[in-house]
C-alpha cells in the first residue's frame, strides 16, 4: 500500500441517462468536494434524449464527457474505469448527491489504516421535491437513514478493484449487489464511516422503475453469490 497524500487522484464515475433534472447538483457535489485532488468522468448513455450531454460539456476540464460504448449501468461505469487515471475509484449517480467532505472523510480513513481497500458510509434518502405528498404515502423506502454498502458510496483502491474485477456487464442494474459480495469473498478489507456521506434521491425516474424489464439482474447477482459459495463448500470437502 503506497503512502497517501492529499494529491493521490480519485476518478469520479458518473453514468448519465436523461438526467438534466438532477445532473448539475450531482455534478456540483462532486466539484465542490473539500477533498480536491479528482478527476469526474461522465459516460452518456447515447439514448439519451434531453440535455445531459450539453450541461455536462458546459463544465471545466477536470470533467470529460463521453459517450458509452454500450447499454447498461455496468458496462457505464466498466467503460468510466477504463477511462480513469486515479489511484482510487469513486462512483455517483447522477441523481444523488454526495455530501461535500465524503471524500476528505474516507481518505482520512484510509491514512488510519493502510490496510483498508475500500470505505463506505451512510446514506440519508430523500423524496425529490417534485413528488406530492400522494404518491409519498404509496411508496415505501428503506430506513431514512443507513449504512450504504452502495456503489454511491465507496472509495476503493483501484489496485483492490482490480483484484475484484469489473462489474458484470450483463447487468443493467443490481451490479454492485454482485461486485460486493465477490469483493468479500477475495478479501478485500472494508470500512463503514458513521457519517452520512451521499444522499439518495427517490423520483419517478430511479432505474428501478424505469427498467423494471432488468429486474431479473437482482435474481442473476445473488444467484451467482449462491452459486459461488456452494462451488468453495464443495472444493473444501
Amino acid at each position: 500500500m503506497g503512502n497517501l497524500t492529499s494529491h493521490s487522484l480519485i476518478s469520479v464515475i458518473m453514468p448519465v441517462y436523461n438526467g438534466e433534472p438532477y445532473l448539475t447538483e450531482a455534478i456540483d457535489s462532486v466539484l465542490g468536494q473539500t477533498y480536491q485532488s479528482l478527476e469526474l468522468i461522465i459516460i452518456l448513455d447515447s439514448r439519451s434524449t434531453d440535455r445531459s450531454e450539453e450541461i455536462a460539456r458546459s463544465y471545466p476540464s477536470n470533467v470529460a464527457c463521453y459517450i458509452q460504448k454500450s447499454v447498461g449501468l455496468s458496462a457505464a461505469r466498466n467503460d468510466g474505469i477504463d477511462l480513469a487515471r486515479g489511484e482510487f475509484f469513486a462512483f455517483l449517480d447522477c441523481d444523488d448527491i454526495w455530501m461535500l467532505n465524503k471524500l476528505e472523510l474516507q481518505m482520512a480513513a484510509f491514512a488510519r489504516d493502510p490496510e483498508l481497500d475500500m470505505v463506505f458510509g451512510h446514506v440519508r434518502q430523500f423524496y425529490s421535491p417534485e413528488i406530492e405528498d400522494e404518491v409519498r404515502k404509496k411508496w415505501t423506502y428503506a430506513a431514512e437513514i443507513m449504512p450504504a454498502h452502495i456503489a454511491s458510496a465507496i472509495l476503493v483502491r483501484r489496485e483492490s478493484f482490480f483484484r475484484v474485477g469489473l462489474f458484470e456487464p450483463k447487468l443493467h442494474f443490481g451490479d454492485f449487489i454482485d461486485w460486493y459480495p465477490r469483493a468479500v469473498e477475495r478479501g478485500l478489507k472494508g470500512h463503514m464511516l458513521s457519517e452520512i456521506l451521499f444522499r439518495r434521491r427517490i423520483h419517478f425516474n430511479n432505474i428501478g422503475i424505469r427498467e423494471r424489464e432488468h429486474q431479473s439482474d437482482y435474481v442473476y447477482a445473488i444467484k451467482s453469490l449462491l452459486d459461488r459459495r456452494r462451488k468453495a463448500q464443495s472444493n473444501q470437502k
